[in-house]
């Protein structure tokens, strides 16, 4: 089977796989949105390429419907998938996730993205859309542990916004360059590697934090503990009796 050098199999190649949509292809990449957002067998769609080649469709005339539409249909698509992949968990995820033996939904992805939710809590909503299997993942668990509706639907709408629109933006201006249009490859890991980025930043934020708070946790310890000494060393003075 031919093999692209980004993005693995040959048919889930984002140009090839628009392509081949042909007059449907809003419709299907709308679907695939949807899927990888909200079904969970959705894990292996390449969501962030695809949302950046669509944009460059969009500024090529392959796509003819207006920027503006398309992203608010893709990111209508993006949300309405966190929605279902909610309430999927919420319903059926420990059934589905108490399973050793499954090939589709195996214990590492559910442990992946349980690591990732415990870690950065309701912004992991936000950042695991630019995060592969992750993005997928997530909805589920955040069902399975309850997540407060009102608050998972708020950041699910802003990861919506900054995934699908922003990558679809993003595709459609650097599209009309032309260095990007001959060497969409490249470009295509690009967006691959800074998708990885918003994770980067918090990875450090969050050492940063615990560096601060074990500096403080070791600040307390020697206040005590010179607390302590100065309390022994008042204890162990005999007065002076006045004869």
């Amino acid at each position: 089977m031919p093999v692209t050098i980004a993005l693995g199999p040959d048919w889930l190649d984002p140009e090839k796989l628009l392509t081949m949509l042909g007059p449907w292809m809003l419709v299907g990449l709308c679907l695939i949105v949807f899927a990888e957002c909200g079904l969970l067998v959705g894990f292996f769609l390449p969501g962030d390429s695809l949302l950046f080649t669509a944009g460059l469709f969009v500024a090529a005339g392959h796509i003819s419907t207006p920027l503006w539409l398309v992203c608010i249909l893709l990111t209508v698509c993006a949300f309405i998938g966190n929605v279902v992949g909610y309430y999927i968990g919420r319903k059926a995820g420990p059934a589905l996730f108490n399973k050793p033996e499954s090939k589709i939904f195996k214990k590492e992805y559910v442990d992946k993205t349980q690591e990732f939710f415990d870690k950065y809590g309701p912004r992991a909503i936000v950042l695991a859309r630019f995060v592969p299997i992750v993005r997928t993942f997530i909805t589920a668990m955040a069902g399975v542990g309850r997540m407060d509706p009102k608050k998972y639907f708020t950041y699910s709408a802003i990861g919506g916004v900054a995934w699908a629109a922003g990558l679809t933006v993003l595709g459609y201006f650097l599209g009309q360059v032309e260095f990007i249009r001959k060497n969409l490859e490249i470009t295509l890991i690009g967006i691959v590697l800074l998708s990885v980025v918003p994770i980067i930043f918090e990875v450090i934020k969050a050492r940063r934090e615990k560096k601060s708070l074990l500096q403080e946790e070791a600040d307390d310890i020697t206040q005590v503990m010179d607390a302590q000494l100065h309390q022994d060393d008042a204890t162990q003075v005999i007065p002076r009796v006045e004869r």
